[in-house]
């Protein structure tokens, strides 16, 4: 048995140190690399110009082979990139495997090395999510019925594509894919667009999909997939009406789960929590005192960013006073890669309301910015919810270009109680995205 400082299950943002266990090498840099942030954004990137330069289905669909292209090289590259960061360094152990917990202190790695038992006085549990597939006839085994992961490596465009599923990824890829020239259906169980946002915001985003193509099925129930030859049918009934729907390409997009299929925690007296997450206090520790969970293994919120400051909030606790908790991060902005983004950070009008807030609304149109006419991105809307007491901003939601940039500027405004009077008056370079803060901030009514 080797015997190590640490053990580490997982290769993702959290996990950078000593005997890292990772079950695919496909997967190291984790999952932010690999298959999730970095290749969609890419591939947003190369469906925005391909939609501006338009052209037949043909042409449009060579692109699309082409970003897949691009997009796997981009992603060997960095996960080369991760893995060698780490295997270059003489004290760190990088295994391929599937890990399991067989006690308190131990982990069994089987994978091509054969079966390596390892000892960790301190472990970190770093599997991340996996996507969670409904129990709905006909998805299983259906070749015509992808995940996140697998669409893209699709190399044939598909003419029609259904999304199961409203939340962020389904926006993100029917957004995507709309923009390379497929026809973009999404259904979704729920009446409500976006409900955990903004209203008026979620209200935007559905308007510029309908204007860009994407048909969204709201309230509908799917009873069964079928086929699966060069096409799959969706038997729904939607709005009391029952309907089937053709498509070459379905992608379930219904959320992630925890990561730990094979694990077996219990074995080292990690418990989990009702939906199936780790189980851990304020510092990330599990009801193992010796082991922590970091990132979307841990239950909280999917981004890789949260990860690495789960890696800072670990650090703190083992390392530093422990002062650094998931409690005191601040307020976490997070972006939608549509097209244009929507970025949020902190409350909505209605949940500021419902604190007790008495608030003032500042309110934008996108058209009105000059860089978002100059980056031919008129659409969208811009947001901010103001505690008219102390004037600081309480939140502020941005459907907008460049709003992914744009929100990191917020996040500051809100976690260090800057009244929105001082981004009003603020001067900006110009032309950007940033000055439409004078303008957002000047309408506060």
């Amino acid at each position: 048995m080797k015997k190590f400082d640490a053990v580490i299950i997982g290769f993702g943002k959290g996990g950078k140190t000593v005997a890292l266990a990772e079950r695919s090498d496909k997967m190291y840099g984790g999952t932010c690399i690999n298959v999730a942030c970095i290749p969609t954004k890419a591939l947003d990137h190369s469906a925005a110009l391909s939609a501006a330069m338009g052209g037949s289905f043909g042409e449009k669909a060579a692109r699309y082979r082409a970003a897949i292209e691009e997009k796997r090289a981009l992603t060997a590259k960095l996960r080369q990139k991760n893995y060698d960061k780490l295997a270059s360094q003489p004290q760190i152990t990088v295994l391929q495997g599937t890990a399991q917990f067989t006690g308190p202190h131990t982990v069994s790695v089987s994978g091509p090395q054969g079966v390596v038992e390892l000892w960790g006085d301190t472990i970190f549990i770093n599997t991340g999510a996996r996507p969670f597939v409904p129990p709905i006839p006909g998805l299983a085994g259906n070749p015509r019925v992808y995940l996140s992961e697998t669409l893209m490596e699709l190399e044939q465009l598909p003419r029609r594509l259904v999304i199961i599923g409203g939340g962020y990824i389904g926006m993100e890829f029917a957004s995507i894919w709309a923009n390379f020239g497929s026809q973009v259906t999404i259904v979704q169980d729920g009446e409500a667009f976006l409900p955990r946002e903004d209203a008026e915001i979620a209200a935007a985003v559905l308007e510029s999909l309908r204007a860009r193509g994407v048909t969204v099925l709201r309230g509908a129930e799917i009873h069964a997939v079928r086929g699966g030859g060069d096409t799959a049918l969706i038997d729904l009934t939607a709005s009391g009406e029952a309907r089937t729907l053709e498509a070459e390409a379905v992608l379930v997009a219904t959320g992630r789960r925890p990561e730990l299929e094979g694990l077996h925690p219990e074995a080292a007296g990690v418990e989990l929590t009702a939906r199936g997450a780790v189980k851990v206090d304020a510092h990330l520790r599990t009801t193992a005192p010796h082991i922590f969970a970091l990132g979307d293994v841990a239950g909280g919120l999917q981004f890789t960013y949260i990860s690495l400051d789960d890696a800072r909030i670990v650090r703190s606790a083992l390392l530093g006073d422990g002062s650094r908790t998931t409690e005191n991060r601040g307020a976490v902005p997070y972006s939608v890669f549509l097209d244009p983004p929507f970025s949020r950070v902190g409350l909505t009008e209605q949940e500021a309301r419902d604190a007790g807030h008495e608030v003032k609304v500042a309110r934008l149109q996108a058209a009105a910015i000059p860089k978002a006419q100059i980056l031919r991105q008129p659409a969208g809307l811009l947001k901010a919810v103001i505690d008219a007491d102390s004037s600081c901003v309480l939140g502020a939601h941005l459907f907008c270009a460049e709003s992914h940039e744009l929100i990191n500027l917020l996040k500051l405004a809100v976690d260090q109680k800057i009244p929105y009077t001082a981004l009003r008056d603020a001067v900006y370079t110009h032309p950007t995205m940033s000055e439409a803060l004078n303008d957002l901030f000047a309408s506060v009514h």
